[in-house]
């Protein structure tokens, strides 16, 4: 669907147009996120999953028929929307329930595989859409045909839920499902997330790396957009938007890599180093390698970058994920990994923004760059002291806790 929109020779979108693409999809999508948390404590996890694709992979039929014809007006936009939005349940709903299928000191090495897994096929679908479009080409035919494939991996997925998983397997339990109805537990969502903010506030090593992602996604979403500038504007001739797609292709692949090698790394390293020193490494790495590898705008370089960058953000959310699934009680998790998913998508979203408001129509910003590199440095040196600070006060850290499950997952210390 972005291609149809960003990469068709019959539309042109400028950074701001772009950056509002963006908004219209994760923002309502970030609002659904404290709500699903509701949804997610009283009906059975198996349920939200299966129910979920399906019915995206119904919504996709229209939206696809919409593309056909040229139709990417509101009707369009509506589609996507919920499609998107839809994933909330989604993923909120795979992060709460994973503590029911593996045990506490295996939450590093689960969430490597569940977290990187997901984002690996997200890269290799997105490269695979690139090389298909680029063989078949670029018009709003050909993209419709694309999209379609969406409709059969949704109902996959719907299926593999619903076979492999009995119906309370995934949680709640029936001694922490809410009893109350879902139109009161809506009445009672702000309160809710109050409470949630409160239970993750008190949890002082989780909030700190919960903050310290979200400024990541800031820096992440300007780097993003550049990315997209350099490869639509830049490194393209004229309107060759198969040639872009085909370099963001590779970018695609390098994003797989690198959230694939964050998997082998972060669960040993974390482990042995403790989560607030290796994410602070990661931060200091893209200090470094931001402005030494996207300053020359060359796209070799520029594809090391984004594998470097792929393997930043993947470990932190491992880490992340981590601290939030052995710190928050499960009654709790889905609106503290609510919460967590909608700052996470917020932050990316005003990256693009200050991005859209700087960047030149191609991309190619020196200060931009230097600048992103600079906000890194800043991001290590801060969390590496507050952090720091956190773990040694606390002992609070995935190092220790990690190895050996918590006498009380449900204790609020």
């Amino acid at each position: 669907m972005a291609g149809s929109v960003l990469f068709n020779p019959q539309k042109a979108a400028g950074p701001v147009e772009i950056a509002v693409a963006f908004a219209v999809l994760l923002l309502p999508y970030s609002l659904v996120g404290p709500f699903a948390g509701v949804f997610l404590d009283r009906w059975s996890r198996r349920g939200v999953l299966v129910s979920a694709n399906a019915a995206r992979a119904a919504l996709v039929v229209p939206t696809v028929i919409l593309i056909w014809y040229g139709r990417e007006g509101l009707v369009f936009t509506l589609l996507a929307l919920v499609i998107i939005a839809i994933n909330r349940f989604f993923l909120s709903g795979l992060s709460a329930a994973q503590p029911h299928v593996v045990d506490a000191p295996g939450f590093v090495t689960a969430n490597a595989l569940a977290t990187t897994l997901g984002t690996v096929c997200y890269a290799l679908g997105l490269g695979g859409a690139a090389a298909v479009s680029h063989a078949i080409g670029t018009g709003f035919h050909e993209y419709a045909l694309v999209a379609g494939a969406a409709v059969g991996l949704y109902s996959i997925s719907a299926v593999l839920a619903q076979v492999y998983f009995r119906p309370a397997a995934l949680g709640p339990d029936d001694a922490e499902r809410a009893t109350c109805g879902v139109r009161a537990g809506l009445g009672h969502t702000a309160r809710g997330m109050v409470d949630g903010v409160r239970h993750l506030a008190g949890r002082r090593g989780a909030v700190l790396l919960v903050t310290a992602q979200a400024l990541h996604r800031a820096l992440y979403g300007i780097l993003a957009l550049i990315t997209l500038l350099l490869y639509r504007n830049y490194f393209a001739t004229g309107a060759d938007f198969a040639s872009s797609l085909t370099g963001l292709g590779q970018v695609a692949l390098a994003a797989a890599v690198g959230a694939l090698a964050a998997s082998v790394i972060t669960p040993p390293v974390a482990r042995r180093v403790g989560g607030w020193r290796f994410v602070a490494s990661m931060f200091a790495v893209l200090a470094v390698a931001v402005p030494a590898f996207g300053l020359p705008f060359r796209q070799p370089l520029l594809v090391l970058a984004v594998f470097l960058i792929a393997v930043v953000s993947q470990a932190t959310k491992i880490v992340v994920d981590t601290a939030l699934q052995v710190e928050a009680a499960d009654d709790f998790r889905g609106r503290v990994f609510s919460v967590n998913d909608t700052l996470y998508n917020l932050a990316f979203v005003a990256g693009l923004f200050v991005a859209a408001l700087a960047l030149p129509a191609t991309g190619h910003s020196v200060v931009a760059l230097v600048a992103v590199g600079a906000g890194y440095a800043t991001l290590a040196c801060w969390y590496a002291n507050v952090g720091g600070r956190a773990a040694r006060v606390s002992g609070d850290d995935i190092q220790l806790r990690s190895r050996v499950a918590p006498p009380a997952l449900t204790s609020t210390r």
